[in-house]
């Protein structure tokens, strides 16, 4: 495991450096004076099959209006999505672990986090499962065993090595269990068919029985803003007010989703989905709770990031101190609730 992950601090570093150049190389966007003062009207979002995000309930709620979203296709998860807003390829991250925001701070990348996106709660739909028979009952059980995941160095990962190191096991021991990347939606079938001991389920697959949960990350971390968006620091400096519009509908979305009752808010997302007549599955919007971010409309403290911030100092990623906790968010953006 920590071989893939210096392989994906590898690649980060590459894609970093690339879209520095490429921001540096482009040329800058003519400019229309608008009497909103909005600096534009499209805003280029990575979107997911059939979820629907605070970003997208916001423009339908009329949040980000005169502002249209513009999808440009779909998140394979959040270190992608990130990359694809230090690139240029889209304006704001797909929801993204909060850690990768951190790792991406601690590399020198031109980004900052805006928003919280999503978090952890006691949501009974959700988890790390092996089948109901296995004989995989505590982390010691998992050495030499493949794990599945969406994307290496996500949130995922962290949770996995975060519950091997509570069960016990030696830097040399976490090191046997292998990540195995799955792609999109074959999570389930990964897990069934043998091919994974333990991999993330979510509603439908567990109904269908035949699976145990073994932990989640509710019982690792508690209640804790653990997704969040990310801009590139160049887009918001040319954009400031086009941001500013955008986060604070966002802010606006995730109130909107604790006032409404669930059903009401399911109700909202179907509604988008077949508005947005993309070809999806939209399955899961029934097992929706709540986005579980514990803040005030996803406004950020030190706190939110302490977690992340420690596990690299333990790992040697980053000394003492070393953060600055207000480059990694702001909350300058974020004009809800402000008189």
């Amino acid at each position: 495991m920590q071989q893939d992950w210096k392989k994906y601090l590898g690649r980060m570093s590459s894609v970093i450096a690339i879209s520095v150049l490429l921001w540096g190389c482009s040329k800058p966007e003519s400019k229309v004076v608008r009497s909103d003062g909005l600096e534009s009207l499209e805003f280029k979002y990575l979107g997911s099959p059939g979820v629907v995000t605070p970003l997208e309930l916001a423009e339908d709620l009329g949040y980000l209006t005169p502002i249209k979203l513009s999808y440009q296709g779909v998140s394979t998860g959040g270190p992608q999505g990130i990359q694809s807003a230090l690139s240029g390829d889209s304006d704001i991250s797909s929801p993204s672990f909060a850690g990768s925001a951190v790792k991406m701070v601690a590399s020198g990348v031109p980004g900052t986090v805006v928003i919280a996106a999503y978090g952890t709660f006691d949501d009974p739909f959700a988890g790390y499962y092996v089948l109901e028979n296995s004989p995989i009952h505590s982390a010691k059980d998992l050495i030499g065993k493949k794990v599945g995941t969406n994307i290496l160095g996500a949130q995922v990962e962290y949770m996995l090595k975060s519950y091997l190191k509570k069960g016990g096991l030696s830097p040399e021991q976490i090191n046997q269990v292998t990540l195995v990347v799955l792609p999109p939606g074959s999570a389930e079938q990964a897990l069934r068919s043998g091919h994974v001991y333990l991999a993330p389920l979510a509603g439908p697959a567990i109904e269908r029985g035949g699976v145990r949960r073994l932990y989640r990350d509710y019982d690792l971390v508690g209640d804790l803003t653990t997704g969040s968006y990310v801009m590139a620091n160049r887009y918001i400096a040319e954009h400031p007010n086009t941001t500013r519009k955008v986060v604070t509908g966002i802010a606006q979305a995730i109130e909107w989703s604790r006032q409404q009752p669930r059903d009401q808010v399911i109700a909202r997302f179907e509604q988008i989905l077949q508005k947005r007549k993309r070809p999806e599955n939209g399955a899961m919007l029934k097992y929706w709770t709540q986005w579980g971010i514990p803040s005030s409309a996803g406004k950020f403290q030190d706190n939110d990031f302490k977690i992340w911030v420690d596990d690299l100092i333990e790992e040697g990623q980053l000394k003492s101190n070393q953060i600055d906790y207000k480059k990694i968010y702001s909350n300058q953006y974020n004009e809800y609730g402000r008189n």
